[in-house]
């Protein structure tokens, strides 16, 4: 019984995000025993490690301890890319020569301006209290991981390459502007890569063809490869970085608090650029109202998501659709606490 209480409080300790990191990498292990492509012994000896790494993981944790014969770094936004990415490195070999750095927050949303100060930092975390449902949980934790942040990056061996990942989302793209905004003065060796690109290409063939919204859509297989195809791919020069990380202080000084990428480019839009497309999106999925002309708002945003071609997140989508029913523009039944807990119609 009590085997089994450290195993619900293991649970409850992640985050959504690591929970799904988690997951995806249980479930690729079990893919491989059913195709027989992986022995049951390693197989079994992998779910054990992650067994135990779950067991005494603290989401509030951000060890890092870069061995001193580390050869790379990889830069990657997202908890879920990040899983994939170990899993990968573990499979080829590198885990102890190659390590990681996730970015966790989602900079294509929220005010970016004056996050080298505490003051900026702060007027962001107030943002996404009073907009975005439980996005931080306390201003200690946030400040905890931009400290453990720049430690990572300070701590980074000069002879390290870095190779920051980024494909077409802005989710990611905007991460890799702000990794080279706090690394534009380290002196070692730096590349921008696009697992996703880089994945479409492999697969591109006349019986198939696979497009990749987000780099934390990319399993690991498929990622093995496109991290052996990456080491072809060319160093940023000293302008490269400056001009990254001086688009990232122009975006920022905007001062708005949503950006989308267009036409190769992190461009800025008004909050409400997405409210028109909602209220399509709740017309495509009428089919799926009540006998009052309610639909569930977890439907509606699912639809949102699952049709917008930028990578924004459901966390923006469900701010947009509060702010659409206190405009008096939608209808609610229940109470806008969190997706699953009401619905809405056209007024």
């Amino acid at each position: 019984m009590n085997e089994i209480m450290d195993i619900k409080k293991a649970v409850d300790r992640l985050s959504p995000d690591n929970a799904k990191s988690i997951l995806r990498l249980v479930l690729h292990q079990i893919r491989l025993l059913k195709e027989q492509t992986a022995s049951p012994e390693g197989a079994a000896a992998g779910l054990m490690e992650l067994y135990d790494r779950l067991m005494t993981y603290d989401d509030r944790k951000l060890s890092w301890d870069p061995d001193p014969g580390c050869t790379h770094v990889h830069i990657v936004t997202g908890e879920s890319f990040a899983g994939s990415m170990k899993l990968a490195l573990r499979e080829l070999g590198r885990a102890d020569t190659h390590k990681i750095v996730t970015l966790n927050d989602n900079y294509a949303i929220g005010p970016i301006g004056g996050l080298d100060t505490p003051e900026g930092r702060q007027a962001r975390r107030d943002w996404f209290k009073h907009n975005i449902a439980a996005a931080l949980e306390d201003d200690a934790d946030s400040e905890a991981e931009y400290d453990a942040l720049l430690r990572k990056l300070d701590q980074i061996p000069e002879q390290a390459e870095i190779i920051v990942w980024a494909s077409r989302s802005v989710y990611e793209q905007t991460g890799m502007r702000y990794a080279l905004h706090l690394l534009r003065h380290k002196p070692n060796a730096i590349r921008v890569c696009d697992a996703c690109a880089i994945c479409d290409t492999l697969d591109k063939r006349p019986d198939h063809s696979e497009t990749y919204r987000r780099s934390g859509e990319i399993v690991p297989d498929k990622l093995r490869e496109a991290l052996l195809q990456a080491e072809h791919g060319s160093r940023l020069s000293a302008g490269d970085i400056r001009r990254l990380a001086e688009e990232w202080t122009a975006i920022a000084e905007q001062g708005g608090v949503l950006r989308i990428w267009r036409d190769g480019a992190v461009r800025e839009v008004p909050a409400d650029h997405f409210d028109p497309y909602l209220l399509e999106m709740l017309e495509q999925v009428t089919n799926a109202a009540d006998a009052g002309g309610f639909v569930k708002a977890a439907r509606m945003v699912g639809a949102a998501i699952g049709h917008c071609e930028q990578d924004i997140g459901d966390a923006y989508f469900e701010y947009r659709l509060r702010e659409l029913i206190y405009a008096g523009v939608l209808e609610v039944r229940g109470i806008p606490a969190g997706l699953r807990y009401y619905s809405v119609r056209r007024k």
